[in-house]
Formats: structure tokens, sequence, C-alpha cells
């Protein structure tokens, strides 16, 4: 390995790795932002809102293609290289097939799907360069268990860990490792549906947790997930590629 590429690779954990993170004002993102930040990456987001000012922010509207590929530009040049991508902004889209919005449904793949890829696209030929680089995409339990009204979301889900896989394999052998986190229940402002959140409603209550479909028996905080997404995006990571690992309190591992 050149003395180049020997100084691109974080010392220990992400410690002087030069991160983008997708979402990152919000939920789990923002948990992965802090997360990265204390065990001293340095991060920039891509985010459709500007944030609290806690980190430096690109406002982008990830479900325009133009847009993703001028912020992916500018953070690669702001952050002087890139070494760790973690796309976790998603949308939810609820719907029932016989009454899908195609601009709903568009939208919803653009910003769960087509951005996470573009960013791979983009960037990963910058980690390629450097001899290492280390992606996570979030994706979700319902990229493999659905519910009425998800198809939508469920897709795009399901389709990013297909890319993930895919992409593992393009960069195998290149420093390039590419997983993927599927969380399940979280409390974020996600869970929110039509103004109820459906951690606190009776049907979460008597279906997850007093009747023990939910195994755990309660949603997961982000900075659970953060934890997951701070492994794989690690330095210490150097084996594992092409995987989906399930943060879900159990919720898949029962009938």
């Amino acid at each position: 390995m050149s003395d180049q590429h020997a100084a691109a690779t974080p010392r220990r954990g992400v410690e002087g790795a030069k991160a983008v993170v997708t979402g990152g004002v919000h939920g789990i993102g923002a948990a992965v932002v802090d997360l990265l930040t204390a065990r001293g990456a340095d991060v920039l987001t891509l985010d459709i809102d500007p944030g609290p000012g806690r980190h430096e922010v690109v406002t982008v509207d990830l479900a325009d293609p133009d847009a993703v590929l001028l912020a992916a530009a500018s953070a690669a040049r702001r952050l002087g290289g890139v070494d760790l991508l973690v796309s976790c902004a998603g949308i939810p889209s609820v719907a029932d097939l016989r009454r899908l919005d195609l601009d709903v449904y568009h939208r919803t793949l653009a910003v769960n799907l087509h951005a996470p890829v573009l960013l791979m696209r983009e960037l990963c030929p910058l980690m390629v360069e450097r001899g290492y680089g280390r992606v996570v995409n979030v994706t979700s339990v319902h990229s493999r268990l659905s519910e009425p009204g998800s198809l939508a979301y469920d897709a795009s889900k399901a389709a990013l860990e297909a890319a993930t896989r895919s992409s593992s394999l393009d960069l195998a052998g290149t420093g390039v490792l590419v997983n993927a986190v599927a969380p399940g229940f979280v409390a974020t402002r996600m869970s929110v549906v039509d103004g109820v959140d459906e951690l606190d409603s009776d049907w979460f209550r008597t279906v997850y947790v007093e009747n023990g479909q939910l195994p755990l028996g309660r949603a997961a905080a982000p900075a659970e997930i953060a934890e997951a997404v701070l492994w794989l995006a690690s330095a210490e990571n150097t084996y594992v590629t092409g995987q989906v690992l399930v943060v879900d309190g159990g919720l898949s591992a029962r009938l």
C-alpha cells in the first residue's frame, strides 16, 4: 500500500475518516453523525433540512438526481476526499396499491434508492483511488417483511439491499466494503403517520409488546442503530462486505 493510501486509512475506528452522511439532521442519521464525530471523523451531511448547525450540511433535495450529483462533488471537494458514505435519508410512503400515487411512488424510490446508488457511483471511485472505503446503506426490515399500504417503501428498501450486494461485488478487492443495516421499529419522526406515533398506539402495545411479536418489547433508540453502523464503517471491519445487519430487537426472528 502506498503512503498516500496508508494516510487515507483511519488509524482505528473512524478516527480521521472523511465521511458523508445523508439524512444526518434527524433520527438515525443525526445519531450516526454524532457518533462518527465523537469518534474523530470529519463529517459532512447531505439533507433537505439545513439543520441546527452542529455540523456542516449541504442542503439538497435527494429526489433530484442532478442535485445529488452536484452535492456529491461539493461534499468531496469540501472534505478533500471521502472514506465513508452512510446513506440514512429515507421517506415513508403509505398507500394501498389500488390508490398508489405515481408521483409519490417515484419520489420514494428517488430518495430511498436512486440517491444512495448515485452517491455510491460518484464517491466510491474516490475511495478506490485511496485504496480504502466503507459504505453503509440504512435499509429496513421492510426490505424482507411487508405490511399493507407500504409498496413503495418496501420496494425501495428491498432494491437498496440488492444494490448493496451488487456494489460490494463490483468493488471487491479494491479496499472498499459495502454493507447495509436494516432497522426495525426505531423511535424517530418516521414513526409518526398522519399525526399519530405508532409507537404510542394501542396496536403497537398490544401486538408487539404485550403479545411478544417484538421480543425485546420496545423500539430502538437511534443511537443503538448508529452503533451498528459504526462498526461496519470502521477500520476494524476488514472482511464483512455485501451483508445486511438486521437490528430489530428480534422482530424478524419469530413467526
